[in-house]
C-alpha cells in the first residue's frame, strides 16, 4: 500500500469520525499555546526561577513588557476560541458575533494581567506557609523552584480567575498541565484561603465545590471529594468545606457537599469522613 493511500485512509478517519481540531476561532482551544500563556503568567508571578533568563534592574521592566504582551495576545485568541465554541454547542443555530467574543477575550486577558499582583500576593503567602509547615525547607526560594504544592497552588489561582471570569475549558487545560506535573489535581472551581500548603502532595484531589478556608494544611493522598458523581448533581455543592487552620493527614478521605470540617480541627491520615468533625477545643 503506497504513502498516498496511508494518508488518504487518515484523512477519510478525519472526515468520518471527527476528532480534528483545525485552526481558527470557531474550533477548540490549543492546548500547546495554553501551556505556552500559562508559563509566561508564571513568570510574572516568580520572575527568574522558571527561565534561564538573567534578570537586572536594566533589563526586568523591557522582559515583563514582552511577556505581559505575549500572553494578552496569545490568550486572547485562545480565550476568543473557546468562547465561540461554547456559544456554537449551546445554540448550533446563533449566529456568534466574533467581535464581541474577541472584545470579551481581550477584556478578560488584560484583567488577569491587572491582577498578576494579586495573585503573587496570594503565591508568595502560600510559599511562607510552606517554608513554615515543612522543617525540610531550608529557603523560601527552595520552596518556589522545588515544591510541586506550591507549583500546584500557583497554577490554580490562575486557572480559578479564569474560571471565575466565566472562561470555558482554558481554565481546565492548565489544572489538567500541572496536574500532569505534580500528580495535583484541584480543580479551578475550587475556593481555596490563603496560605494553603500541600506536603509532598502526589494524589491529592480537591474537588470542584470545595472549600478551604485560611492556613490549611494537607498531605499527599488527601480526596475532597463527592459522594455521587451524578450529572444531574453537576450545579450542586457536591465537595466539603474546609474551616481555617485545620491540618489534613496521608490519604485521609472527606466527601460530601455538607461536610464541614471546622476551624483548627486535625483530620488523621487514611480517614474516611463523611460527616461533618467540630474541633473540641473550639
Amino acid at each position: 500500500m503506497s504513502i498516498d493511500v496511508l494518508i488518504d485512509n487518515i484523512l477519510d478517519s478525519y472526515e468520518r469520525d471527527g476528532g480534528i481540531n483545525k485552526s481558527g476561532n470557531e474550533n477548540f482551544p490549543n492546548r500547546e499555546n495554553v501551556v505556552s500563556v500559562l508559563s509566561d503568567i508564571q513568570s510574572l508571578i516568580f520572575p527568574g526561577y522558571r527561565t534561564a533568563e538573567e534578570l537586572d534592574s536594566g533589563n526586568v521592566r523591557y522582559i515583563t513588557g514582552q511577556r505581559v504582551n505575549r500572553i494578552i495576545v496569545l490568550l486572547t485568541k485562545e480565550i476568543e476560541k473557546a468562547l465561540v465554541y461554547k456559544s456554537i454547542q449551546y445554540d448550533e443555530k446563533s449566529q456568534v458575533r466574533n467581535s464581541h467574543c474577541f472584545e470579551l477575550a481581550e477584556k478578560t486577558s488584560i484583567a488577569l494581567i491587572e491582577a498578576i499582583p494579586e495573585i503573587r500576593r496570594l503565591a508568595r503567602l502560600d510559599a511562607i506557609a510552606a517554608f513554615n509547615g515543612d522543617p525540610a525547607a531550608k529557603s523560601g526560594d527552595e520552596v518556589i523552584v522545588s515544591y510541586p504544592g506550591l507549583q500546584a497552588i500557583t497554577v490554580y489561582r490562575i486557572a480559578h480567575f479564569l474560571h471565575k471570569c466565566g472562561v470555558p475549558v482554558i481554565p481546565r487545560i492548565m489544572s489538567e498541565h500541572v496536574h500532569g506535573k505534580t500528580g495535583i489535581d484541584i480543580h479551578p472551581g475550587a475556593e481555596i484561603g490563603e496560605g494553603f500548603f500541600i506536603d509532598h502532595g502526589t494524589g491529592v484531589v480537591i474537588g470542584e465545590t470545595t472549600i478551604i478556608g485560611k492556613n490549611v494544611k494537607i498531605y499527599q493522598g488527601v480526596t475532597l471529594g463527592a459522594l455521587s458523581v451524578k450529572k444531574s448533581l453537576k450545579n450542586t455543592k457536591r465537595h466539603p468545606t474546609i474551616e481555617d487552620d485545620v491540618t489534613i493527614y496521608a490519604n485521609a478521605t472527606i466527601l460530601g457537599g455538607d461536610t464541614v470540617i471546622g476551624k483548627g480541627s486535625v483530620i488523621g491520615g487514611n480517614s474516611w469522613i463523611t460527616k461533618s468533625v467540630s474541633n473540641a477545643k473550639e
